[in-house]
């Protein structure tokens, strides 16, 4: 079955915290790789969602290793909802569509 991967950054503007993550998580840019599975059977072309990782930290110090963790897509979309609606934070969008 054909697998893709998309990378993507999101940009928290704040401290935040998600349950698949130990503790709270500074505000920064966090690089998302997403792996999907194609759905055989259709006469179109789709993709079905099987893990999303996350990886920590968002700005290492020199010599600290990245840590990735599989995390729920929803929350995790939930948790930069409630960034980007924070009091006092200037509007950015959330999710770059770069490579890192």
């Amino acid at each position: 079955m054909p697998t893709r991967s998309t990378t993507t950054a999101v940009t928290f503007k704040a401290p935040f915290k998600l349950s698949s993550v130990d503790g709270e998580q500074p505000a920064g840019t966090y690089r998302v790789e997403t792996d999907e599975e194609q759905v055989d059977g259709l006469s179109f072309s789709a993709f079905h969602r099987t893990s999303t990782t996350l990886f920590l930290p968002a700005d290492p110090k020199p010599g600290m290793t990245r840590e990735s963790v599989q995390v729920d897509p929803q929350e995790l979309a939930e948790a930069l909802a409630a960034d980007a609606a924070m009091p006092g934070l200037q509007p950015n969008p959330n999710i770059h569509k770069e490579a890192l």
